[in-house]
């Protein structure tokens, strides 16, 4: 019995203990509303962090309204779209997108080297080191990822027999700004 009433003890304790804390606790049970001083970020910045998060079809929305945002399809736009793309695995999209980034903007090393990206996925290894060989020059050697995509797609070219046994390649996508992604290459 003096066990069940030190239980019951310790039990009205914790309670008392929770409601405690109530007064910290807001009038109003629902989320607050927006920050009124809060600056709202760009869909741009948006896209590239749902793209760093793997959230493909996300950051391609995100892209899209900050088109809607910038009255149109700028280059960095473009090359977003054609990356997210890419993460899908739609790679005639991104192809394209990619492609029109490159002639609007010609001297953004991150829209080449994901051009050629997309080449390797296709394929299509001897364009992708030109591609790989255009980004790696805009870029002065400043990027790894460009450098071992290259690296890899002259490494390709020179073996290109096909061997069944050859283990799977890493591609490495760039945006714009400090981060990396990395596309594997999947055998079909």
């Amino acid at each position: 019995m003096a066990r069940a009433g030190i239980l019951i003890a310790a039990g009205l304790a914790l309670a008392l203990a929770g409601c405690a804390n109530d007064a910290a606790l807001p009038e109003n049970p629902y989320a607050p509303g927006l920050a009124s001083k809060g600056e709202a970020v760009d869909g741009l910045t948006v896209g590239h962090r749902l793209m760093r998060a793997g959230e493909y079809e996300l950051a391609l929305e995100a892209f899209s309204r900050a088109a809607l945002e910038e009255g149109g399809l700028t280059p960095e736009i473009m090359a977003g779209m054609g990356s997210a793309n890419l993460g899908l695995r739609r790679l005639g999209q991104a192809e394209t997108l990619l492609r029109d980034a490159i002639k609007a903007e010609e001297t953004v090393p991150e829209a080449w080297n994901n051009l050629g990206v997309v080449l390797m996925e296709k394929g299509e290894v001897a364009e992708a080191a030109q591609m790989f060989r255009h980004a790696y020059a805009l870029d002065n050697g400043q990027s790894d990822s460009i450098r071992d995509n290259l690296r890899l797609a002259l490494a390709k070219m020179e073996n290109s027999v096909y061997d069944p046994t050859e283990e799977e390649q890493d591609y490495k996508l760039v945006r714009r700004g400090s981060s990396d992604y990395l596309i594997r290459q999947i055998p079909i």
